[in-house]
């Protein structure tokens, strides 16, 4: 389920407020990227994607959870895919 507007190949428009949790998997390469328009609406998740998310180079705030972590956007940001499943927000 990807419902983020595309800016190019493989790249992706993220709202303003937008959260990443990002769930990391011990016995696999490959988590689980939910993603939602912000953290205080009572929205469903805008996309869910499988893979890693290797480095954040927006304005963020990134907590870390038990099961991975949290990435609250500051900025307008976009979502890229660069090698397969490896994802970068800048």
């Amino acid at each position: 389920m990807n419902h983020l507007p595309p800016t190019g190949d493989d790249e992706w428009r993220l709202p303003n407020h937008a959260h990443v949790v990002v769930y990391d998997r011990e016995d696999s390469d490959r988590g689980l990227l939910t993603i939602y328009d912000c953290g205080a609406a009572q929205n469903p998740p805008r996309a869910q994607l499988l893979g890693t998310l290797e480095h954040v180079d927006a304005a963020a705030d990134i907590e870390s959870t038990s099961t991975g972590r949290i990435v609250k956007l500051r900025e307008k940001a976009t979502l890229a895919e660069g090698e397969s499943d490896q994802f970068s927000i800048r």
